[in-house]
């Protein structure tokens, strides 16, 4: 039976999550409520449509705009949940206030017995041709569109609004021509609506002035022409904006699930402008895909730069069907590594992070880990400099892959380990003196976690806490001269200044530690840095580090420390593993044993950290063996499966 795309994949017999779009009806089918349907369907979904509004309307016009009576609004809303209860909910055109009343009404009630279902408004007013959409009970397009909707019923209701740059300024009633202005008019809409903000910078050229003080003088093909002539280059360049790229702006606004570092981030995700006039139906797209990202258990800002991705490629294979502007191409999910945003992270993100919720800034904690130049180093990069212009190269590239990456906190485990011929092997030594002096094991879900938090819990009985000076330094120095001596690739994990003074093969740093390291002396000592991450939005951030291979975890269950996030599990590590195979040796880690290494094996990622399936066994060495050998006959049935499926093609 054909895949999806026509290929000879057999298709998906699991039930796809349901994902429900609200919106209007668009008659040339490029967006609205068509547009939604195929792009959930494109991402591995199944749609369900309430339809709000039924527009006349082609590539090159809107003609007419009839909202559907408040009973069939209401009734299409109570059969489906009936029947078809959503794992997410994307809002696009109201056609007027009644509705906004109706609908948040209805999610009030609807949150009280599905809390965590998100739920994304696309604040549709105006089409991709120019003419306006929500009518206010009023068939005057060019008036209607004077007078924006009023969303502030939907407060604390929704998890993620999505406006362009027109919808933010009439939103928030402020003038966003400047890139400065535009990101405070976000914020502003994110803390008055009590939720996360994408706003929207693709369509900034067409910002210079309101297009709808003219509404049908100015369409997509006059804005396109403009663009591409240059129009407005020096005066929006003079805002702060490049126009080569399409720079969006993201507040997030206490994510579900996220890390605590990026939970409540502020972000530019800057990606490469497609030059196209087709792209019809481009942000009822990017909020139906969002919304089906979420609906298959993606945190928020995994949602964001998947969706992101998906329109970038769905721009640079649209064509024209009409006489004006063509609707985006469904391409699959985004596996593109080229098509995703560049992360640029902002207002001090992690320093906030780690003075505000984890330390007091006056305590000595603050001078000895994190001294002043540290802070200052910290914040100058965060604030002003992007990951991917810290470096201008990448780090030491691994001749090998890892195989099975053993992660100890003990010298003797370490030492035997060695001599047994392990070749790459992470050393994670605790913070806390009294834990240096016991063989237990690292969490496995600690092995990112920053030194900053794990130096806070490790205090004495008089609540100081107990810093590690001379013990610690000896015991990795051992530690780097053993992996000297047999010859292996040993990581150091946060401990960078000691890694570099004693020439350690590598350090591995968890996302919280990126900003107060000094990367570049560790590039230019030859280290390799191997970097954690939980979610597509961290590799991505990982990513533009250029580290020697990126950690994705955890897959499954850890008994050793209560996560923010549940499991990322198998079918999120094969999309990690499809978006960056070929890019950097990937170690997946967290609950990885023998009774599911197999499984992982499966999604394609090349290599395995182990924590506790070797560090709790009663032979550390013969368990390393057991796993190895498992390993690498995974590996073989691998390759013989392949070379087995390669033959049949070929009689």
């Amino acid at each position: 039976m054909l895949g999806i795309h026509g290929d000879n994949v057999p298709m998906n017999t699991e039930r796809p999550a349901f994902v429900w779009t609200i919106a209007g009806s668009d008659s040339g089918g490029g967006a609205g409520i068509q547009a939604d349907l195929a792009t959930i369907q494109d991402l591995g979904c199944h749609g369900c449509s309430v339809i709000t509004t039924v527009t006349a309307q082609s590539s090159v016009a809107v003609t007419l705009v009839e909202p559907v009576s408040a009973a069939m609004l209401m009734a299409q809303l109570t059969t489906l949940l009936s029947d078809l209860p959503p794992k997410a909910i994307k809002i696009g055109l109201l056609a007027d206030q009644t509705q906004v009343a109706l609908l948040a009404d209805w999610i009030a009630s609807f949150k009280i017995h599905y809390p965590f279902v998100p739920v994304i408004v696309d604040p549709v007013m105006v089409a991709s041709c120019g003419d306006a959409l929500a009518v206010d009970n009023c068939q005057d397009i060019k008036s209607a569109a004077k007078s924006a909707l009023d969303f502030k019923p939907f407060k604390g209701l929704i998890e993620l609004i999505t406006p362009n740059v027109l919808e933010l300024g009439r939103l928030t009633h402020s003038d966003v021509s400047t890139k400065a202005q535009f990101a405070a008019a976000a914020l502003a809409l994110s803390q008055s609506l009590d939720c996360s903000v994408l706003a929207k910078g693709g369509d900034v050229s067409f910002g210079s002035t309101d297009i709808l003080d003219d509404t049908h003088a100015q369409t997509h093909d006059n804005t396109y022409a403009q663009t591409q002539a240059n129009v407005h280059v020096i005066a929006l360049d003079s805002n702060g904006w490049d126009l080569e790229l399409a720079e969006d702006y993201l507040v997030c606004r206490q994510v579900r699930a996220s890390s605590e570092l990026h939970q409540n981030g502020r972000f530019w995700l800057a990606s490469q402008r497609v030059n196209t006039r087709h792209n019809h139906g481009s942000g009822c797209t990017l909020s139906s895909a969002i919304a089906t990202v979420l609906a298959q258990g993606f945190v928020l800002q995994d949602a964001v730069v998947v969706a992101k991705a998906y329109v970038s490629q769905g721009l640079s294979a649209a064509i024209g069907l009409g006489q004006g502007p063509g609707p985006l191409a469904r391409t699959g999910w985004p596996n593109n590594l080229s098509r995703y945003a560049k992360i640029n992270l902002c207002d001090g993100n992690f320093i906030s992070y780690q003075l505000n919720q984890h330390l007091d800034v006056g305590n000595d904690l603050v001078a000895t880990v994190l001294s002043a130049t540290d802070q200052a180093t910290a914040q100058v990069r965060i604030a002003s400099t992007p990951p991917q212009n810290i470096l201008s190269h990448c780090f030491k590239v691994l001749d090998a892959e890892l195989g099975v990456y053993p992660v100890v906190s003990d010298l003797t485990m370490l030492e035997s380990l060695l001599a047994a011929g392990v070749k790459t092997v992470q050393l994670r030594i605790k913070t806390d003196i009294s834990e240096l002096t016991t063989t237990t094991a690292p969490a496995e879900s600690d092995l990112g976690k920053s030194a900053l938090g794990r130096c806070e819990s490790g205090k004495s009985k008089s609540g100081e806490p107990e810093l590690i000076g001379s013990e610690l330094e000896a015991q990795i120095q051992t530690a780097i001269a053993l992996g000297k001596h047999f010859n292996a690739q040993l990581f150091i994990n946060d401990h960078w200044q000691l890694a570099i003074k004693y020439h350690a093969f590598g350090v591995h740093l968890g996302q919280e530690d990126l900003a107060v390291t000094d990367l570049a002396a560790i590039q230019a000592a030859g280290l390799a840095l191997g970097i954690s991450s939980h979610s597509y939005f961290e590799l991505l951030l990982a990513h533009q580090y250029s580290p020697s291979y990126i950690a994705l975890g955890h897959i499954f269950p850890t008994t050793t420390k209560q996560m923010p996030s549940a499991p990322q599990g198998l079918a999120k590590l094969k999309h990690y593993v499809a978006l960056l195979q070929g890019h950097y040796p990937l170690v997946a880690i967290g609950g990885i044993d023998l009774t599911n290494l197999a499984k992982v094996k499966a999604t394609g990622v090349g290599n395995i950290a182990v924590v506790r399936a070797i560090t709790k066994a009663k032979e550390p060495v013969a368990a390393f063996a057991e796993l190895s050998q498992a390993w690498e006959q995974c590996s073989l049935s691998e390759e013989l499966a392949v070379k087995h499926e390669l033959d049949a093609k070929h009689e």
